[in-house]
């Protein structure tokens, strides 16, 4: 969890907005962190997680949630954290050697045109079991993470199956149970010539969502002090165009990043 970000976007895990939809997306840089932030954000403040980890496996979450200070195993552990490894089961499905319940969220690598039934089903479920925990907590609303949405495009699901996916998703977590969702999506650098690729994805995902986080490389090329920016855009609940947009400069540390606003770094000064 980046304490920083927090103060960027307003929130605390004692005190943050629900049903909200972000939107996290890159372009020459990689976004991923913000995933960690949020994720380690959220178990913090105590929500039930639904993780759909669509290309890394569990142990890398874990190995950077520890860095963070989470304990992702525990929160597995706990009923917390429910976490579909998609590079793991996914083999077994396309072999079809494994028919489990497990592995019926990925039915979609065998027919891809036949759409996201089977994975919608799965977040469903997980959203909806908010019951005690082991040590008789109760978790908090509940909060979808995909890490990352657009690599289903290069499994054959059409944009349209995706953002059907994403507005089931959203009316179920965000609407109807109060709760939030995060979702990554990453963009081809072609933005011009993208007609049913990432970039439409990503367009159609930007309708949809209440907070935009673009990431991408500084236009000036390399930099040794400043690794990025990342555009921030709010939209006010109802309104069609973000009514508030703004642009920082980030620096990745090992266990966190710092953020300013553009030109106030001591690189640039």
């Amino acid at each position: 969890m980046f304490p920083e970000l927090n103060s960027i976007l307003n929130a605390t895990p004692d005190s943050f907005k629900s049903s909200d939809f972000i939107l996290v997306s890159d372009r020459r840089a990689d976004a991923s962190f913000l995933i960690h932030h949020h994720l380690s954000f959220y178990l913090r403040a105590g929500c039930k997680v639904c993780f759909l980890g669509l290309v890394q496996s569990f142990s890398h979450y874990s190995a950077v949630g520890q860095r963070l200070g989470v304990s992702l195993a525990q929160a597995r552990e706990k009923g917390q954290l429910v976490f579909l490894e998609g590079l793991k089961n996914s083999i077994g499905v396309v072999l079809q050697e494994d028919t489990s319940q497990e592995t019926q969220p990925l039915s979609y690598l065998r027919t891809p045109g036949a759409g996201l039934e089977g994975l919608f089903r799965f977040v469903d479920r997980c959203v909806r079991q908010r019951g005690d925990g082991d040590a008789g907590e109760s978790w908090g609303p509940p909060v979808l993470l995909i890490d990352d949405l657009s690599v289903l495009l290069s499994l054959g699901v059409s944009v349209g199956a995706i953002l059907d996916f994403t507005l089931y998703c959203q009316a179920t977590v965000c609407s109807e149970l109060q709760g939030n969702m995060v979702i990554l999506v990453r963009c081809e650098e072609d933005a011009d010539d993208d007609e049913e690729g990432s970039n439409l994805l990503q367009r159609g995902l930007v309708h949809q969502c209440n907070l935009a986080l673009h990431v991408e490389g500084l236009p000036t090329g390399y930099c040794r002090d400043i690794h990025g920016q990342m555009s921030v855009w709010w939209r006010q609940g109802g309104e069609t165009i973000y009514n508030q947009r703004k642009i920082f400069h980030f620096k990745l540390h090992d266990k966190g990043a710092s953020f300013f606003a553009r030109g106030t770094s001591s690189a640039v000064l």
